[in-house]
Order: C-alpha cells, then sequence, then structure tokens
C-alpha cells in the first residue's frame, strides 16, 4: 500500500513557493537598494562641485586644503570610499550639512513632514476628483465630456508647475485675496502650535487651535490643489483607460442583457475590477508628489524637503543633496513596493499564478 498522495492543489509546496517569493523580494530590494546606493554615490563623485572647497571655502590655505580632503577620506581609492559610505547610510548616518551644520537625518526628520502633509493633500485632491472624472470620460467615450477631461489631462500634463504655481499666486492671492500667501503657517500662530507629528493640520486639530488649522489650511490649499491638479490629470487618464477596458469585457455584455441596471454595472462590477490597477497608479502618483515637488515647494516657499534640497544645490552642500535623494528613491521603491503588495491581495488572479 503505497503512502503518497496526490495534492492536486499543490498546498503541500505553499510554504516552500510563499519563501520563495519571500527570498525573491527581499533579494529584489537588496539589490535596488543597493543600486541606489551606487548611484548617489557616484552623483557625489563626478558633480563638478568640490566638496573640499565647501567646507573650508575658496580662500582656505593649501595645508588646510589637503588637511581637509585627507579627513573626508577623499584621498583613498574609490572602491573604499563607497564601503565606508555604505557602512555609514546603513546605520542612519547620512553626514553633517555644509549649509546647517546638523546632521543630514536630523535636517531632514524636520523638513520631510511638511513635504509629506503637502503631497498627501495632494494626491487626496487628485484621486478623489481624478477617478469620477475617468469614469465619466469612459462612459461618454468620444464625447463632449470625454474630450474636455482629455484636454484638462493635456493642459496638465504640458503646463510647466512654476508657472502655473506663479499665476494661482497671482490670481488667487496677490488680486482675489481667497488664500494665504507663500509659506506654511503666519508667524502669529507659528508658535501656538506644538509639533508632535511635524503634520501641521493634524497638530493644530488635535490641540484645538482652530484659528490656526485654518491658516495651515489657508496657505496649503493653493499649492496642494496645483499638485493635485497634476496627479489628478494622469489618474483619470489611467481611470479612463482601466474603466474602457471593463467596459469591453463579456461579463458587462452579460449583466446589460440580464438587465441590471446601469450605474451598478460602472460604478460596482466595471470599477471594482479597474480598481486594482488604480491602487499602483495612485501610489505612484503619491510617490511622485513627494519626490517631485522641489519646484513647487520654491515657488510657495514651503519650508518641506524640496526647498531643502534647492538650497543645498545652491550651496554646493552635496552631502545634504545626496542624503534626500537617497531617502526619496527609498520612500519611491517602498512605495512600488506596497502597491505590488496591495495589488497581489486585492487581484486573486495574481495570487493564483504566484
Amino acid at each position: 500500500m503505497s503512502l503518497t498522495t496526490n495534492d492536486p492543489g499543490g498546498r503541500s509546496s505553499a510554504p516552500s513557493r510563499f519563501l520563495w517569493k519571500v527570498t525573491k523580494l527581499l533579494a529584489t530590494l537588496a539589490m535596488t537598494f543597493f543600486g541606489l546606493l551606487l548611484v548617489t554615490f557616484l552623483i557625489g563623485r563626478i558633480v563638478p562641485v568640490d566638496p573640499v572647497l565647501a567646507v573650508v571655502g575658496d580662500r582656505a590655505s593649501q595645508s588646510v586644503y589637503d588637511k581637509a580632503f585627507i579627513e573626508l577620506g577623499l584621498d583613498k581609492p574609490l572602491y573604499e570610499q563607497f564601503w565606508i559610505y555604505l557602512q555609514k547610510v546603513m546605520t542612519g548616518d547620512f553626514g553633517q550639512s555644509f549649509l546647517t551644520k546638523k546632521d543630514i537625518s536630523e535636517d531632514i526628520l524636520r523638513v520631510f513632514p511638511a513635504t509629506v502633509e503637502l503631497a498627501t493633500v495632494g494626491i487626496l485632491i487628485g484621486t478623489i476628483l481624478g477617478i469620477p472624472i475617468g469614469i465619466l470620460a469612459a462612459v461618454k467615450q468620444g464625447k463632449l465630456a470625454d474630450q474636455m477631461v482629455r484636454v484638462l489631462g493635456l493642459i496638465g500634463y504640458s503646463a510647466p508647475i512654476f508657472w502655473l504655481g506663479l499665476l494661482a499666486l497671482l490670481v488667487f492671492y496677490a488680486k482675489l485675496g481667497w488664500v494665504a500667501g507663500p509659506g506654511r503657517i503666519d508667524i502669529a500662530y507659528e508658535y501656538s502650535v506644538t509639533q508632535k507629528t511635524g503634520l501641521l493640520l493634524i497638530d493644530s486639530a488635535m490641540q484645538g487651535q482652530w484659528d490656526a488649522f485654518r491658516n495651515v489650511f489657508s496657505h496649503i490649499i493653493l499649492p496642494a490643489s496645483l499638485l493635485g491638479y497634476f496627479s489628478m490629470a494622469y489618474i483619470s487618464r489611467m481611470t479612463r483607460s482601466f474603466m474602457l477596458n471593463e467596459l469591453a469585457q463579456e461579463y458587462i455584455t452579460t449583466a446589460r442583457v440580464k438587465g441590471v441596471p446601469e450605474w451598478r454595472i460602472i460604478w460596482v462590477h466595471a470599477l471594482r475590477n479597474a480598481a486594482v490597477p488604480l491602487v499602483t497608479v495612485v501610489a505612484l502618483s503619491y510617490a511622485g508628489l513627494l519626490e517631485g515637488s522641489v519646484l513647487t515647494e520654491t515657488v510657495f516657499a514651503w519650508p518641506g524637503l524640496g526647498q531643502y534640497l534647492t538650497n543645498s544645490l545652491q550651496n554646493a552642500d552635496m552631502n545634504a543633496v545626496l542624503g534626500g535623494t537617497l531617502v526619496i528613491g527609498v520612500i519611491f521603491v517602498g512605495l512600488n513596493l506596497l502597491s505590488d503588495v496591495l495589488y497581489t491581495l486585492l487581484d486573486p488572479r495574481v495570487r493564483r499564478r504566484g
């Protein structure tokens, strides 16, 4: 009598498949992170900026220059410099900023919440408006509503963000006075809110500082709407594409033949399947706002990571530039990974193929 049993479902190999998936995921993350470190390191070595002069100044003597050159480890071979850089980054040490004279990790923790708050409000605006608009364009394919949505998206892709930012400030701040001007909060409210999360909207609301909350909201709504418009252009276009694909499927035709209401076909059946790839679109849009808000923060004097990187680059503070770039890269990779995981969890077909 044989003790061997057939397992058509492959349940006996499920743990090994899961272990293989985890191993591949960790290996991919390690290789991606290593590549990101290598690229940022090489950028710091090929840019036409002398890090020694950034430290000692252009009037330092040759002996002072040589001493700083050795202290920075620039006399060592390139592979040894990279190994030292790798060891420091793995412990969270990005070096010291020449501009602020503080640890770069401390600077990033100070300015990054402002960027997170701005990008979060922006992606909420882009998602809340972009998905319904994309659905409308798909349902009204070829009609006036569809053409208007496509033109709106085209403008969002084509118009320079700094130009729209300056125009928005001129109209809504200088002329109409509907919103507050550049900056994150007026100085009259700056010290009335204790920053616990670093997100001023949340901190002011939790502390019941509603005057400060309204002031912060008045400052953030214009730049966030600008970022939201650009993310809306991308999200609406992708939503339209996904919905058109779903509305052409046989199950939609079957539902219509059975007399299912059109609103249910669109908002329940089609949107439910289109929502799976939309998760990736929204996640990558959010990552794009986190790393691509440099010009917006500069125009609106928003004290976030984008403005920090701009100031550092203008002052040849390459340690700060590379540290901020590396953080943005890690966040982008992390959000991309999160979207892949959510895609797998939401779509059973992907899980079965895995």
